[in-house]
């Protein structure tokens, strides 16, 4: 998920921006009549991975669009903060660049039953300071996330875990209370991530700040963090994994939080690459400089979400009619320059993988629609009964994404009768919205991009759980599938309980799909390697990058 700050495009050109998709049928056109938005993202063409520079890199500067609250692993649910971990610590298993997964501090994983996961890990690895990784460094990383009172960010991944135990020299096995579909890809992710004991317990709450250090076993170490100006990286040439030795001796990380400010930076050089989970206003300006763009596999969309309980928006008929009458294409045109594609559902292609439960949920996917239909926007809201109150949509300042899409869809609700507001909400207040109920009131939703950590679309639709810490709205029409698809193992049966969800959500709509976002990965000319696809909020994407002629 994310909430980040973004430059506001002055009145005037919003509405400039706001006619032109409501004339154009979802496309900006040029003189010729044809769609001239600066991009085009055709989803079969996006990637995993780019050239791999072959140089080594004396110093390579990378910036985050917000400097990181915390580096401890189980606290880093958010985009920068796992762009710089995904370098540093590592999991028992991982995800790979196309979206796959393959063993990391686990040599072998072993399921003896439906409740059980044996994880048998690696002799050859190290943390930075020389010390081995051992199972009970295992036990404490994973056991300090179980329980009602663990102050994880991922306490959703590990709600099943009954116990974790040490069952060997170098085994550590996982009890669960029931089968859990979820848990074993999880710890692929930034939840499943291998800490120091000796390390954690000596620092207390200062693990992962400033003051307190990381200790880990990743391909770079943290050499220092200096508050409020850069982080500071070096390579780990002790790393176990041979592959993917860093060909960059020193990476830093910088804190530009100004759009302008890191666009230019990128087009002098002072900054070697960035990724973007939304398109900057200057991304056209990048295209035509020596930086190269890449857009990548991705897990990001672009959502409207529901908080009503009551009033006009927490009918299900006011949903589907809104969603009806907007140009989903118009968005991914205006709003994104075109980097973006519209949304069928929550959960897109990126989530399906392969083998038996990719093509169920292709069918599934194919039979949803993203074309404006009026007709059919004006009777779904007469089934509606009273609609004559205003729907008031949380909106980020400073933030042109944010006002660009509410004005397109203020627009289309006013087309069918409906009466919407905006409420602009401080980019320091707005991620209270996910935290404090408080902050809620008196909105009926707000706009967010929102990203799963795993190629299962159950992923995404787990939030929606009766009780669930981020189903604001108390949706529970598909809290059956969800729990039964949760508990079985079988990826072709899983997905038709999956699909029962997916059909509910979608018709119900207590989140708006929007449009899918590409990973936006930006290099300068003078490097390239970076991983391209949503992996590299938990795959080293850095270790394969280097210097280009």
């Amino acid at each position: 998920m994310s909430k980040r700050p973004y430059a506001l495009l002055g009145a005037a050109a919003v509405a400039a921006l706001a006619l032109s998709a409501c004339a154009g049928g979802g496309t900006q056109a040029g003189g010729d009549g044809k769609k001239s938005t600066a991009f085009s993202v055709d989803r079969s063409k996006l990637v995993s991975t780019t050239e791999p520079g072959a140089k080594p890199v004396d110093t390579l500067t990378w910036n985050l669009p917000y400097e990181p609250m915390s580096l401890d692993p189980m606290l880093t649910f958010n985009y920068a903060e796992n762009t710089v971990d995904a370098n540093l610590c590592e999991g028992l298993t991982r995800l790979t660049p196309d979206l796959g997964y393959e063993n990391a501090l686990a040599e072998k994983v072993e399921n003896p039953n439906d409740t059980t996961v044996v994880y048998t890990l690696r002799s050859d690895a190290k943390f930075w300071d020389g010390t081995p990784v051992t199972a009970d460094d295992v036990v404490y990383s994973l056991g300090r996330q179980v329980g009602p009172q663990s102050k994880t960010y991922w306490g959703d991944y590990f709600a099943s875990v009954r116990a974790v135990e040490k069952t060997g020299a170098n085994q550590v096995t996982v009890h669960l209370k029931e089968p859990d579909a979820l848990f074993e890809k999880a710890m692929a992710s930034a939840a499943g991530a291998i800490v120091s004991k000796a390390a954690a317990e000596q620092a207390g709450e200062k693990f992962g700040t400033p003051q307190g250090g990381l200790m880990c076993s990743g391909p770079f170490t943290l050499a220092s963090w200096d508050p409020g100006k850069a982080i500071h990286l070096e390579r780990n040439d002790a790393y176990w994994d041979k592959n993917l030795i860093p060909k960059v001796s020193k990476l830093d990380f910088s804190f530009i939080t100004d759009e302008s400010t890191a666009v230019n930076a990128l087009r002098s050089g002072d900054v070697d690459g960035q990724y973007f989970y939304l398109p900057p206003a200057g991304l056209g300006q990048l295209a035509k400089g020596d930086a190269k763009i890449t857009f990548g596999k991705s897990y990001i969309f672009w959502n409207l979400r529901g908080l009503a309980t009551t009033g006009p928006f927490a009918k299900p008929e006011v949903r589907q009619a809104l969603l009806a009458a907007i140009d989903r294409q118009a968005i991914a045109d205006v709003v994104f320059q075109g980097a973006a594609v519209p949304a069928k559902t929550l959960a897109g292609p990126a989530y399906f993988g392969t083998g038996p439960q990719e093509q169920p949920f292709q069918d599934a996917y194919a039979k949803f629609g993203t074309k404006p239909d009026l007709a059919k926007a004006k009777e779904l809201l007469a089934k509606a009964g009273d609609v004559s109150g205003e729907i008031t949509l949380g909106v980020q300042g400073s933030s042109a994404v944010h006002e660009q899409t509410a004005n397109l869809i203020q627009a289309a609700g006013q087309s069918i009768g409906l009466k919407i507001t905006t409420k602009v909400i401080p980019v320091e207040q707005f991620g209270n919205l996910y935290f404090d109920e408080k902050s809620r009131v008196g909105i009926d939703g707000f706009f967010t991009t929102y990203y799963g950590n795993m190629t299962d679309p159950l992923d995404v639709y787990t939030v929606f759980t009766p009780g669930g810490s981020h189903n604001f709205s108390d949706y529970n029409a598909a809290g059956e599938d969800i729990a039964a698809a949760r508990k079985t193992a079988d990826p072709a049966k899983r997905a038709e309980h999956t699909i029962a969800a997916q059909e509910k959500i979608t018709r119900d709509v207590p989140w708006m799909p929007l449009n899918d976002l590409p990973v936006i990965l930006v290099q300068n000319g003078k490097v390239s390697g970076a991983t391209a696809s949503s992996a590299y909020l938990s795959y080293p994407w850095a270790a394969t990058i280097g210097g280009v002629e």
